[in-house]
């Protein structure tokens, strides 16, 4: 939904969204960070009801366990992304959510609660965890509808808890709040306030609730002209929680300087194991 390239082919009304598809993958470590985000084609994309190939990644389902094998390239500097990644949801949620007044922007939290293995060849890492799979979709650009959005989500005891906040470009500001169970049992509850982290080197405005109204910004893990990822402190639900943080500024994403910036970040390349 970001890329440059789908941007311009919009525009001339050649926007075929299976003609830009990528894979993400970003691993963080104490002092680096590995990034991969290589725009394919239509032609390096095969996919049916349980599986998903985009170049020389792909991701297969088995009604279990998600199965993610990576094969990518790193950005500015090359070097190897290769491993497997397994998600194995406690539950599958079925309910999805309007993110705007129009209804025409939908999140998905496919499986909030879950558990995943990782197993890197390269760089060489291994580790088991919480995890957690959600979904966006919508029948318009982003910068159509919004001028922001703050978004996190937290580990509360065995549940997951998640915060959303939009700015609807019209039309009153969104907000949910949301505790999911291992056993897919969805509650709502009051939003906690809302306050001001520190902007962000591109001076990206980043906000985040807590309990006591003082979310505490622990690391800025990733920093771009248009979004912030980071990891975020907070009492939530009584508990003190360590929670994954995005903020994201559509009215960054529009701009012509960003869009002309992005392809340092997510090249677009023809994968040559294609047919």
């Amino acid at each position: 939904m970001f890329s440059p390239y789908y941007a311009a082919s919009r525009r001339f009304g050649r926007g075929d969204p299976h003609n830009h598809c990528a894979l993400n993958v970003a691993l963080y470590g104490r002092s680096s960070k590995n990034w991969a985000l290589t725009e394919r084609t239509r032609a390096d994309l095969r996919r049916d009801a349980r599986s998903l190939q985009i170049g020389p990644s792909r991701l297969d389902w088995d009604g279990t366990t998600l199965t993610i094998q990576v094969n990518e390239v790193t950005v500015p500097f090359p070097s190897r992304i290769i491993g497997t990644i397994r998600v194995k949801p406690s539950a599958l949620i079925g309910q999805v959510f309007d993110l705007d007044p129009n209804q025409r922007h939908h999140w998905h939290p496919v499986a909030p609660c879950a558990r995943i293995e990782v197993d890197m060849e390269k760089p060489r890492l291994k580790w088991t965890g919480h995890a957690y799979f959600d979904c966006n979709f919508g029948d318009e650009p982003l910068e159509a509808a919004f001028v922001e959005w703050d978004w996190a989500r937290a580990q509360v005891g065995n549940d997951t808890a998640v915060l959303y906040d939009t700015v609807p470009r019209h039309g009153p500001p969104l907000s949910l709040a949301l505790r999911f169970d291992p056993r897919g049992g969805i509650e709502s509850f009051a939003a906690p306030p809302l306050a001001d982290l520190a902007s962000t080197f591109w001076r990206i405005r980043r906000r985040a609730r807590a309990d006591d109204g003082h979310p505490n910004l622990i690391k800025t893990l990733e920093d771009t002209p248009f979004y912030a990822r980071s990891l975020v402190a907070a009492k939530i639900g009584g508990e003190q929680t360590l929670g994954v943080h995005e903020s994201l500024s559509l009215d960054r994403v529009a701009h012509p300087i960003v869009r002309a910036m992005l392809p340092f970040r997510m090249p677009r390349r023809r994968w040559r194991g294609a047919a």
